[in-house]
């Protein structure tokens, strides 16, 4: 048997809007939009966001509504990147941790910012 990975998929109840947080973020293109399902990618790397009108996203550190899944995204200026993640509607949630700092989506998600 041979598997591969094609996609990672987050919810939303509103997953246009978070396609195009993450397009910008990310700087990859909207490669498809069907209904409640909207794609981004290069190619290589696909990223999907699907509608979940009664999402409850996680509330990071609270163990009780806690993070099931979070996306690591390498920058070369954590300044810049995270300049750019706020402006794009992202929140800062914590910034203890040494090389990552921590960041919610529009949807509630959590997200990590790495630099060396």
């Amino acid at each position: 048997m041979t598997a591969k990975l094609t996609s990672v998929v987050l919810d939303s109840p509103d997953p246009q809007a978070l396609a195009r947080f993450y397009s910008e973020l990310l700087d990859l293109p909207i490669t498809r939009v069907d209904g409640d399902w909207v794609d981004i990618g290069d190619g290589t790397t696909k990223l999907s966001f699907q509608h979940a009108p009664d999402l409850r996203p996680p509330q990071w550190p609270d163990p009780d509504r806690p993070q099931q899944i979070h996306l690591d995204i390498q920058v070369d200026d954590i300044d810049a990147a995270e300049a750019k993640a706020l402006q794009l509607g992202a929140t800062l949630l914590s910034t203890k941790e040494a090389g990552f700092r921590v960041y919610s989506d529009p949807s509630g998600h959590p997200f990590c910012l790495c630099y060396d």
